[in-house]
């Protein structure tokens, strides 16, 4: 008979499930120790965002096979603890969407309407109604920042309200946005075509104060913003500063950078701005679809099978890991490298495995390819068990060749990418780029570039060497690779330096420039 263990407050419809499995005992608000000391017993436990699956919690679980969340964050579950012992980590990311969609809905008419300060007021014994003036949405431009699950219910709904909507989302093709009649835009012509601007993406690094002072100097006056998405996206205090100064007409947070809010935040003395406490997933039907839905994972992986919503990967066997985690790391870094380097949206990505590579289940290589491609603009974890999943439902067509032979090397990987290409292979354990586009390379993908596209004449990088100097940035390497003498040159500069915008734009100014970007390539992503 199977085990599971319900510690946290779960939905009557998930419980039913769960027991429709195996024997359930819920026990909620137990404490690490009680929990280290219940686990044993149990071969699957399921919770909330209230307890916390530490390390010692699984280390404890001799049994246990899944740690279920009833929700989409993990942040209390310990998930590489649980990956190293092998135990699946599973949620439910579908089950609120309905929910923050609807939320943002309401939003988005009580920003329009002044409806919480009419109510206010009408309590306070007032009868103001020319204060309360507002604007109709119909006819209005609605600008997203993401257009996932949750923002593209948001375009559906707002597109009944006869709006027109505009999205930014640099990780969804033009033809599937073309599903839900949206056109994709870059977010400065977004913000400032924008009435009504609400935000859908998840906060990663790329993403964190992503409408900051900056950004906001580039709305209208008249436009309106909305976050429903996670605090940390918005500098609030940029944001204030624009309330107060009348270069935003108002906003509406759920979400804040530290919750609760202090009642001491400057926002809430605004009188255009509408705050709610974080409650956009939060209603019946929500509750009771990710109790549900995380049951059913749980269910899946008891059963064996393949869940839909698997955070981590399941181990490879250690010699398999030993040879493919190099092709993996080189992977993720050939298209994070593509994607800094080339475009911003990707809707085929074709993954090349030649020589020895070819011989072995390359499925790791894969999704970390498509990892290296998705994981800045989502917050979901990619790995090797969603990583298809996760292609499907953004639009990103893959394709996988195997090649018994590799050009001059043991084994080798290529990624054409909308039809470009980068190659690589790896050199005693290290990754290396060899070729990006026609330009052979010899690249350790790690660190901080400026890789500049250039007419083959002289003075060229003898002035962005003079810029760089001037500007202490030390350069550590260089390689530069022409397709014919005067015709058309690439060089690749890793500097030890942050290069900032102003750099970059003299950069840019040099005469012969055709293009150049700044690009970092991090440490390895954990598998």
């Amino acid at each position: 008979m199977l085990r599971i263990l319900v510690a946290d407050p779960l939905a009557e419809d998930g419980v039913a499930r769960l027991r429709a499995l195996g024997e359930v005992e819920v026990r909620t608000k137990q404490s690490e120790d009680q929990l280290v000391e219940l686990v044993p017993e149990f071969d699957a436990l399921v919770v909330r965002s209230e307890t916390r699956v530490t390390a010692r919690v699984l280390d404890a679980g001799k049994r246990l096979r899944v740690v279920g969340r009833a929700g989409v964050g993990v942040d209390n579950i310990d998930v590489p603890a649980a990956t190293a012992k092998g135990i699946l980590v599973v949620n439910a990311p579908r089950g609120n969407i309905i929910a923050a969609a609807e939320h943002t809905i309401g939003l988005l008419f009580a920003l329009a309407r002044n409806i919480p300060q009419a109510d206010a007021s009408v309590k306070r014994g007032e009868w103001t109604r020319s204060k309360f003036t507002g604007v109709e949405v119909r006819g209005k431009v609605l600008g997203l920042v993401g257009l996932g699950n949750i923002g593209s219910e948001v375009a559906k709904r707002a597109q009944g309200l006869e709006m027109e909507v505009v999205a930014y989302d640099p990780a969804v093709p033009p033809d599937r946005a073309e599903q839900f009649n949206v056109r994709l835009v870059a977010l400065d012509e977004l913000l400032r075509s924008a009435d009504f601007i609400s935000i859908h993406a998840p906060l990663v690094e790329s993403t964190r104060n992503l409408i900051d002072a900056r950004r906001l100097a580039q709305v209208k006056p008249s436009a309106r913003l909305l976050n429903a998405a996670r605090g940390g996206m918005v500098d609030e205090a940029a944001l204030y500063d624009a309330l107060a100064a009348g270069r935003l007409a108002g906003a509406a947070c759920d979400v804040f950078l530290q919750e609760p809010l202090s009642p001491e935040s400057p926002l809430l003395s605004l009188p255009n701005f509408i705050a709610t406490p974080h409650v956009a997933a939060s209603t019946a039907e929500a509750q009771s679809s990710v109790a549900f839905d995380v049951a059913e994972e749980v269910g899946a992986v008891l059963a064996g099978e393949l869940p839909r919503h698997a955070v981590n990967a399941p181990s490879l066997p250690p010699e398999e890991l030993t040879f493919l985690r190099p092709y993996a790391e080189l992977a993720e870094r050939m298209a994070s490298l593509h994607l800094q380097l080339v475009s911003e949206r990707v809707s085929a990505l074709e993954i090349e495995c030649a020589g020895e590579l070819a011989e072995h289940d390359t499925s790791l290589v894969t999704a970390w390819a498509v990892r290296g491609i998705v994981q800045p603009f989502v917050e979901d974890r990619v790995n090797a068990v969603n990583a298809r999943l996760v292609a499907a439902g953004r639009g990103l067509r893959l394709v996988e060749r195997r090649i018994p032979r590799a050009a001059g090397y043991p084994s080798s990987l290529a990624l054409r990418i909308d039809g470009d290409e980068i190659e690589g292979t790896v050199l005693y354990g290290e990754p290396r780029v060899t070729r990006i586009g026609a330009f052979r390379v010899d690249l350790v993908p790690e660190g901080r570039f400026l890789v500049s596209r250039h007419e083959d004449r002289p003075g060229v990088v003898g002035r962005i060497g003079t810029i760089l100097g001037e500007n202490d940035i030390n350069i550590a390497s260089m390689q530069v690779g022409r397709d014919a003498p005067r015709g058309r040159a690439m060089m690749i500069l890793a500097v030890d330096d942050v290069v900032d915008q102003r750099v970059l734009g003299l950069l840019r100014g040099v005469f012969g420039m055709s293009d150049l970007r700044y690009l970092e390539l991090g440490s390895p992503s954990d598998g």
